[in-house]
């Protein structure tokens, strides 16, 4: 079946989003100020409750003000990815877009979720990508987007499409949070399984100083063997950004080190080499040590630093400070309730199974994340340009 394709324009007009003097804007509601959203705001849906601006009604047209079935698209930002992101208003709001988005208004003959659908598609994340233009902020601009060309089968086939394309995504977000909700068990459970040893009636009270060792030593001319590592909140990463200057003070990262970036410790950014793991190398400027032999198992330690008894300590620490740098001089300062290193021993046999499931979630999480494109795709096979 040959399915035609129209240029966008044909099937939607293209609205500008409110442009204002900064001194007109709110970060809360007054005077019943106009909202207005954000490219942040623009994801799968619109979020239309958090991170709004407010300005005057006087500075929003009525024909800026969002209507249901409008798709509000980002047009411009910093990064590539965010650019031509879009979503449309399902319901009613009586809101707009601010000048860095802009609003796609379909007509009659196009349903709005085939087309915001049409919007997530390889045909146009493709065709985005060879439009945007600027150095460091990416553009698109309307005059662009009334030229792309859309398939537009029968009124019949768009709603047909968007039903079943909403059931299968619908039927993935269902999957994510499944298993984001198996992620936070785990985490609890590592937490039950520290609070309880925490809890054995020979717990003593000790300074981490006394029970933890730096690894401050660099890795040398070694370096190029091993790779670069790095410590986010869900824990072992590899590292973001390249083996800088002077390589060999990078620090080995090896069985059994726990280690942390000293300016994002305040949000979880910890991370440990356990058994499985290749070791690594990471950044000088990162804290990395580990337990003493017969005082803390590293992996109990681990688990204790990512647990709240580990936050409060932090906090603790932290002395008030917003950027905190929390090097190991500071972080020996802290106590800990200690239990006996053979209970430890025994909890961190058990918390060595956590890792391993954790990773094949995030296995799966993947896969999951995955099927958006691959559901998108195989729906608008063939219509394509």
């Amino acid at each position: 079946m040959t399915i035609q394709t129209v240029p966008l324009s044909e099937v939607a007009t293209f609205v500008r989003g409110v442009t204002f003097d900064k001194s007109q804007q709110e970060d809360s509601p007054k005077d019943g100020n106009v909202p207005l959203l954000r490219a942040g705001n623009i994801g799968i849906k619109l979020d239309v409750k958090n991170d709004l601006i407010f300005v005057p009604k006087s500075v929003v047209s009525t024909k800026q003000l969002l209507r249901k079935g409008d798709i509000a698209i980002c047009l411009s930002s910093g990064s590539p990815q965010v650019v031509g992101k879009s979503a449309p208003l399902l319901s009613d709001w009586n809101g707009s877009v601010g000048g860095f988005c802009g609003i796609i208004r379909p007509c009659d003959v196009i349903d709005p979720e085939y087309l915001s659908l049409w919007l997530r598609s390889s045909a146009f994340t493709n065709w985005r990508d060879e439009q945007a233009r600027g150095a460091n902020i990416q553009n698109l601009r309307f005059s662009e987007l009334a030229t792309l060309e859309i398939a537009l089968p029968s009124s019949d086939i768009q709603r047909r499409i968007a039903a079943r394309l909403k059931a299968q995504l619908a039927a993935v977000a269902e999957a994510r949070s499944a298993a984001e909700a198996q992620l936070a068990e785990l985490t609890q459970l590592a937490n039950a399984l520290i609070r309880q040893s925490v809890e054995h009636k020979d717990t003593k009270t000790a300074r981490l100083g006394h029970v933890l060792e730096e690894v401050k030593n660099g890795i040398g001319a070694d370096w190029r063997q091993h790779p670069g590592l790095g410590a986010t909140r869900n824990g072992l990463a590899p590292a973001k950004e390249p083996v800088g200057k002077s390589p060999e003070r990078y620090k080995p990262v090896f069985r059994g080190t726990v280690f942390y970036n000293p300016m994002r410790i305040m949000i979880g950014s910890i991370a440990m080499v356990d058994d499985g793991d290749e070791p690594g190398i990471t950044s000088p400027d990162y804290v990395a040590f580990k337990g003493r032999p017969g005082k803390v198992d590293s992996r109990w330690f681990y688990y204790w630093l990512r647990s709240p008894y580990g936050e409060h300590c932090i906090a603790s620490l932290a002395r008030g400070a917003v950027r905190e740098r929390m090097l190991f001089n500071r972080l020996a300062e802290g106590e800990i309730e200690l239990p006996p290193y053979e209970v430890q021993l025994a909890t961190s046999r058990t918390l060595a199974q956590i890792g391993p499931m954790k990773a094949e979630i995030k296995a799966q999480q993947l896969e999951i994340d995955r099927l958006p494109a691959c559901l998108l795709a195989q729906a608008f096979e063939g219509m394509a340009p």
